[in-house]
C-alpha cells in the first residue's frame, strides 16, 4: 500500500495557474522526487498533500487518510520542510526548538542535539536576524527532530551553501536507509538524480512524465561522439552508416571530422564490429542525464494530458 497517494488531484486558480489531474504515488521507503521550476505546481501541490489547501476534484492521501479531513492526524506523525521558511520573529532559535519539541512532546533532545550538530546550527540568535541559511538548518532540524517514518521536503536545500547541500543529501541517504517513505519537491537536478527512486516532471501544473530512476541512469539507448583520423574516413563513415539501421545519426560535423551517433545498447557488438574499419582517433560515450532528459522533454508541449508519460525515459 502507498505511504502517499495523489489522485487525480486538481485546483485551478484561474488564468492556467493551478494544478491539474495530478496523480503519482510514493511506497513506503521510497525516496520520491518531484522536479519541476518555480511555479510548476510543486509547492502547491505539497500544500494538499498536507491538509492546507482543499483539492477541487480529486484527493490526496497518507497512510490512508484523506489529507483534509484527517490533517492533524497526519501532521502529527510527518516530518515538513516548507519551501519558504516563516519563524517567529520574537522568538530565538533555541526558544523555537523548545517549542516544536514541547508540540511534539519530546522529552528526550538527544536526537535534536545530533541534528544541531551535524548542521552545524547555532540556535542561540533571534529568529529575526537569522541568516536565510541558518533559519533552513532550523527548519531541517524541526521536521527531523521528532524522527519521523515519513517526510515531505519542498525545496529543502534552498539557501543552503555547497557543502551543506553535499550534507543534506548524505544525510537523505541515511534515512533512507532506516526505511523512511521521503516525497522531495526540487528544481535542482543532482538533488534529485542523488536520492531519488522514482522521479515526476510537473511543468504548467500537469505531470508531464513519471519514471523509475534507473531507467534514467541505465538507459538502453547510448549516445557516443566519435572523432576520425582522417577525411576519407569520416566521409565514408557517411556514406556506409545509411545501411546500418540500428544506428541513428545525430549528427556529422565535415570540419572537425566527428560526429555523434546514438544506439541501442543491444546494438553495441554489431557498431563496434562497423567502426572498427575505420580510422578513429577517439570514441567516447556521452552520458545521459535527468538534466539532458528533464530540459528535453521540458520543450515538448504538454497540453495535451494531464497524465504522466511512464515510459517516456525508454522514447527517448
Amino acid at each position: 500500500m502507498p505511504i502517499i497517494e495523489i489522485e487525480h488531484l486538481t485546483k485551478d486558480y484561474g488564468h492556467n495557474r493551478g494544478i491539474f489531474d495530478v496523480t503519482f504515488s510514493v511506497e513506503k521507503g521510497e525516496v520520491y522526487g518531484f522536479l519541476g521550476p518555480n511555479g510548476a505546481g510543486k509547492t502547491s501541490t505539497i500544500r494538499h498533500i498536507m491538509g492546507f489547501s482543499r483539492p477541487q476534484k480529486g484527493r490526496t492521501l497518507v497512510h490512508g487518510l484523506n489529507s483534509w479531513e484527517r490533517a492533524s492526524d497526519i501532521q502529527r506523525d510527518l516530518g515538513y520542510l516548507p519551501g519558504e521558511i516563516a519563524l517567529p520573529e520574537s522568538l530565538t532559535g533555541t526558544e523555537f526548538i523548545k517549542m516544536m519539541a514541547d508540540l511534539r512532546g519530546i522529552s528526550d533532545m538527544t536526537h535534536t542535539q545530533a541534528l544541531m550538530k551535524k548542521f552545524e546550527l547555532d540556535a542561540s540568535g533571534s529568529l529575526k536576524r537569522m541568516s536565510l541559511g541558518m533559519k533552513r538548518k532550523l527548519a531541517i532540524v524541526t521536521a527531523f527532530m521528532h524522527d519521523p517514518a515519513v517526510l515531505v521536503l519542498d525545496e529543502p536545500t534552498s539557501g543552503l551553501d555547497p557543502i551543506m547541500q553535499t550534507l543534506f543529501i548524505e544525510f537523505i541517504k541515511e534515512e533512507k536507509k532506516k526505511g523512511k517513505t521521503i516525497l522531495i519537491s526540487s528544481h535542482i537536478f543532482s538533488e534529485i538524480d542523488a536520492t531519488c527512486d522514482k522521479i515526476s516532471i510537473i511543468k504548467d501544473g500537469r505531470l508531464i512524465s513519471s519514471f523509475v530512476a534507473n531507467d534514467l541512469r541505465h538507459n538502453e539507448i547510448k549516445t557516443f561522439k566519435i572523432e576520425f583520423k582522417t577525411e576519407e574516413s569520416f566521409s565514408r563513415f557517411g556514406v556506409e552508416v545509411k545501411t546500418k539501421q540500428h544506428i541513428e545519426v545525430l549528427s556529422l560535423t565535415p570540419h572537425k571530422l566527428q560526429t555523434t551517433i546514438q544506439i541501442n545498447d543491444a546494438d553495441i557488438n554489431h557498431f563496434i564490429s562497423f567502426i572498427a574499419d575505420y580510422d578513429v582517433k577517439f570514441f567516447s560515450e556521452i552520458k545521459f542525464t535527468l538534466e539532458d532528459y528533464f530540459m528535453k522533454f521540458y520543450d515538448r508541449n504538454s497540453k495535451a494530458t494531464g497524465g504522466a508519460v511512464a515510459d517516456a525515459v525508454h522514447r527517448n
